[in-house]
């Protein structure tokens, strides 16, 4: 009898448990997965795979959330308020070497960055710049590094002959319509919507001369250990995202004009109101977007890290040169054979 009462007493503990722990189970299955973006076409893989339902075909409940900047995106990844991101890879290297547990986990878009000048400077090439006042991404950035470390440098520049001001990308192109600038450098869509809605012009874009991996996806090591699954299914997410914008760049402009592009026409200074989405699908066009990472890149990627070590931006704890590979996992890809 008082066996019975007892086990009787002991499930009328143990439910009420049993109860909150599947509550809890419920509630962590429940949680969106976070992706952070910046409003830039290098992630348009990204809201391509949100606003083209990818990311819920592959079962996943993916909550996007903006950035202004890389820097602010990759600290959301190292306080665990993200999952992953699509951003600049200088930003994983630079924190790793001061002991965050980051991974590059897949491609993303190889970097288009062109400089544009107002017409009324009188600036023809990269040397011209010496003197005038260029709008560029936040110091440190992976934008920031390549203009100064590749872009000023083979044109016999340094740093301190250009007023370089850190701004966002959409800062930047109403900076060149307000005459606070006299140059940028810039992103699409940003570059072609300058062009479009200001007396600039186009006198050099980096991918031609010095192509390299700008962004990337990147995760960290706890969320590769513990998410695994939903990570590899967001990188399939955007892979199939990528596919439609490499092959059907008119639809997928169907999907992120808006995003950049508030009004469903452009005013333009020469061409009248241009539909959003053929701003968009031409800029989309310019792009080489890749879900993987090549031995190419890596070397790129690899030759930025010793840029940055040179710069100062980036040190590592025994002085020795940054390894970039130490932050590469690429299981992902090579599950998928890519």
């Amino acid at each position: 009898m008082k066996l019975n009462r007892f086990l009787m007493s002991g499930r009328r503990f143990l439910l009420p448990l049993f109860a909150a722990l599947a509550l809890a189970s419920q509630a962590q299955a429940a949680e969106p997965f976070k992706v952070g973006y910046i409003r830039v076409m290098d992630d348009a893989q990204a809201i391509a795979a949100y606003e083209g339902k990818f990311y819920e075909k592959q079962g996943l409940d993916v909550q996007l959330v903006e950035f202004k900047s890389g820097t602010d995106l990759i600290k959301a990844i190292v306080g665990g308020q993200l999952d992953t991101g699509v951003l600049g890879f200088t930003n994983a290297a630079s924190w790793s070497s001061r002991g965050a547990d980051l991974k590059v986990v897949g491609g993303a878009q190889r970097g288009f960055h062109a400089l544009v000048v107002r017409e009324d400077a009188g600036i023809k090439d990269v040397a011209g710049l010496k003197g005038h006042t260029l709008a560029s991404q936040k110091e440190g950035s992976t934008a920031d590094t390549v203009l100064r470390g590749v872009v000023l440098k083979n044109a016999g520049l340094a740093p301190e002959d250009v007023s370089i001001l850190g701004v966002s990308p959409q800062v930047a192109v109403q900076s060149l319509v307000g005459k606070r600038v006299d140059a940028a450098f810039l992103f699409e869509p940003q570059a072609s919507i300058a062009q479009l809605i200001a007396p600039v012009k186009q006198i050099y874009e980096i991918g031609e001369v010095w192509p390299f991996p700008c962004m990337v996806t990147i995760t960290s090591g706890e969320t590769l250990k513990n998410k695994k699954d939903q990570v590899w299914k967001s990188l399939d997410a955007q892979r199939e995202a990528i596919d439609l914008l490499q092959q059907k760049p008119d639809e997928a402009a169907k999907l992120i004009a808006g995003y950049f592009i508030a009004e469903p026409t452009l005013k333009t200074l020469e061409h009248g109101d241009v539909p959003r989405e053929q701003v968009i699908s031409k800029a989309i066009q310019t792009q080489t977007f890749s879900a993987a990472l090549t031995p190419q890149d890596l070397s790129r990627m690899q030759e930025v890290a010793d840029i940055m070590q040179a710069q100062g931006s980036l040190k590592t704890k025994d002085g020795k040169p940054y390894e970039v590979k130490s932050i590469v996992d690429l299981d992902w890809q090579h599950a998928r054979k890519l």
